[in-house]
């Protein structure tokens, strides 16, 4: 009888070791962070799908026959080509921007997109490539030359934009936000301004200068701006991998004189960041 149950004893421990054994074993080790993918991601799907709003000239808008073109166009595929990918552009509602990009609908956001703290908090951002500024446009008859004019005026703005935002900073804001009206597109504010529903819009330099090259001595701007402006791409927050891949891509671009190229093509000038 001692003998038997010595022998169930020995079962017993021998079971609990060997249970305790397994249970070292499956424990976690301490790197069990998940590793960056973004660029092979990329690399796994061969493209890079570009969210856009495709009524932002010259930065990416269609042409008469549809047909997308703009500045950022031209530089997301040279960037792309550097890379060896293809690149995609995919039309986008831009305030739900981010939501378009989280839920992986696109990998990029890149038109025009200004560097802000809630994008910069919210998203992974490229380094600046174009140095922009808010300006206030105004029909060429206008007595708006400041934005002290803009007090008790017509205003037009895009929604979601940095311009939108840079005007809320702005020490103004409280004289000006009761005229304040925003809108789907700058195309849309800009028709308002020609029909004299406003008496401005306040709008992104580039997208504003070119505007007014298709329309000579339609338009003026203001003497006073909103300050600067620095376009950025966006990325997921996180995708590092990506975000260094498209900052050494566009610093290749930039050096071999490209960049600079497709500004002048777009600008008169080059306006690219170094």
């Amino acid at each position: 009888m001692k003998k038997r149950l010595s022998f169930l004893l020995a079962v017993v421990l021998l079971l609990t070791l060997c249970a305790c054994g397994k249970k070292e074993a499956a424990a976690p080790t301490a790197t069990s962070t998940d590793a960056d993918t973004s660029w092979s991601y990329i690399e796994g799907n061969g493209k890079i799908v570009v969210g856009l709003d495709d009524t932002f000239a010259p930065m990416g808008f269609r042409t008469e026959d549809g047909e997308l073109v703009g500045f950022d166009i031209d530089l997301a595929n040279a960037v792309g080509e550097t890379l060896g990918v293809a690149v995609e552009f995919k039309p986008i509602v831009w305030d739900a921007k981010e939501m378009e990009l989280e839920g992986k609908k696109i990998d990029l956001i890149w038109n025009g997109m200004s560097k802000t703290p809630e994008r910069v908090e919210g998203m992974n951002l490229s380094a600046p490539y174009l140095n922009n500024s808010i300006v206030i446009m105004t029909l060429a008859d206008s007595a708006v030359k400041s934005k002290a004019d803009l007090a008790g005026k017509n205003i037009g703005i895009q929604v979601d934009s940095a311009a939108l935002e840079v005007v809320k900073a702005d020490a103004m804001y409280g004289d000006i936000v009761d005229g304040i009206a925003e809108y789907e597109s700058y195309d849309e504010a800009v028709m308002d301004l020609d029909t004299g529903r406003l008496d401005a819009v306040i709008i992104d330099k580039v997208a504003g200068k070119y505007k007014a090259s298709k329309a000579e001595g339609t338009y003026a701007f203001a003497e006073e701006d909103f300050g600067e402006d620095y376009y950025v791409i966006g990325m997921r927050k996180g995708d590092d991998a990506l975000t260094e891949k498209i900052d050494n891509a566009m610093k290749a671009v930039i050096e071999s004189g490209k960049a600079a190229e497709i500004s002048t093509k777009w600008f008169g000038e080059d306006l690219v960041l170094r």
